[in-house]
């Protein structure tokens, strides 16, 4: 997958059904049916950001697919699944599944699970996530869940919609700066101090819990040289602290308080950079779609 922007929309995904032979794994004695993965975005393949912050699927791209029968509230364990981290390749416009994902009745409801980028997932309800500064895209998770179930039905072919939604959070830090500085000086880093680099995710319900001791500063990749900073960040409530670098120099915003870093968000923090000082400006939240905004100065 190619080097995608940060700022991601919510992708719709369907599972639909097509049919194949496996008299090993019938369906109330018929021939056993098969789920196949399409999408609803026709020839818009790519994992990019439009200029509406749309987002699509590019040919190549992998999504991991889980399935079970039974609570839709509680996944089993990977033996009782009836589609365990079924990887499904878009290739050629069409999404194919390695393994081939199987109805396991036609009675009981089937609950998904869609996991983008793939992972395989031993605890459906706490999966293990750690963040990289580094790989921004991978760290970007987005999950999709069905809890209302489906049934398989011969009289008519179906979908399972599944809607990915940002289940991290992001930041994004906007720099102006004073007129005694000239012009616009080089930053050489903004570092967020001391946030969480690893957390536990419940898939059923998009709940990410952050570590209280797995921590670290880290640098905020760059966007526009000198003024724009933006990174996928774990939702917490601990963040109160970052730093711009210029010539050798910290000059550091505290906030006092956290700033509000929420799942499926973006958290817009403003600084106006001053030779002794950052004065921070307006601090926004929006969806991922929009989120929250912070403003002020930061202090040498």
């Amino acid at each position: 997958m190619k080097k995608k922007t940060y700022l991601f929309a919510l992708m719709a995904m369907a599972l639909t059904l097509g049919s194949c032979s496996d008299n090993e794994n019938g369906i109330g004695g018929e021939t056993s049916k098969y789920i196949t993965v399409s999408t609803s975005i026709g020839n818009m393949t790519r994992v990019a950001t439009d200029a509406n912050g749309g987002q699509t699927f590019e040919e190549g791209d992998e999504i991991s697919v889980y399935a079970w029968t039974g609570d839709a509230t509680v996944a089993p364990e990977t033996r009782e699944r009836v589609v365990n981290n079924a990887i499904n390749k878009l290739t050629n416009g069409s999404w194919v599944s390695t393994p081939q994902m199987l109805w396991k009745n036609n009675r009981d409801k089937h609950y998904f699970i869609g996991v983008y980028p793939t992972a395989a997932i031993s605890d459906l309800s706490a999966g293990e996530y750690t963040f990289d500064a580094n790989k921004q895209t991978e760290s970007d998770l987005l999950v999709a869940v069905n809890p209302d179930g489906l049934s398989y039905s011969a009289d008519a072919q179906q979908t399972v919609p599944l809607t990915f939604t940002h289940v991290m959070a992001k930041l994004v830090v906007n720099l102006t700066y004073k007129n005694q500085w000239g012009g616009i000086p080089t930053v050489e880093k903004v570092v967020v101090g001391n946030a969480a680099k690893e957390a536990t995710v419940n898939y059923l319900t998009k709940v990410v819990t952050p570590s209280t001791t797995a921590k670290e500063d880290f640098s905020l990749p760059e966007i526009t040289e000198n003024t724009k900073y933006v990174s996928v960040i774990i939702p917490q409530e601990e963040v109160t602290q970052l730093t711009i670098v210029i010539g050798g120099k910290n000059f550091v915003y505290d906030n006092g308080t956290p700033f509000k870093l929420e799942s499926g968000k973006i958290t817009t923090v403003n600084l106006e950079v001053g030779r002794d000082e950052i004065k921070l400006g307006d601090v926004k939240i929006t969806d991922w779609e929009d989120g929250s905004t912070f403003g002020g100065e930061a202090l040498n």
